[in-house]
């Protein structure tokens, strides 16, 4: 895949499409577990929130460059 995509004649690192793709999903899954209630189980749902986040892009980024 190639490092950078031509998006309006601007070269846009793939990296940050696949982190705004991780930050729909994550917002998904947020809504999902917000309605089973699962962040009652959680110590700090900000947190849980933003590790979450962060481990989904990280499996785009190494789905990407792999």
């Amino acid at each position: 895949m190639p490092r950078e995509i031509s998006f309006f004649d601007a070269y846009v690192p793939t990296l940050l499409l696949a982190v705004l793709l991780a930050g729909a999903l994550a917002l998904a899954l947020d809504r999902i577990l917000s309605w089973l209630g699962l962040y009652n189980l959680v110590w700090h749902p900000a947190l849980f929130r933003v590790s979450m986040f962060t481990c989904i892009a990280a499996l785009l980024g190494l789905a990407i460059y792999r």
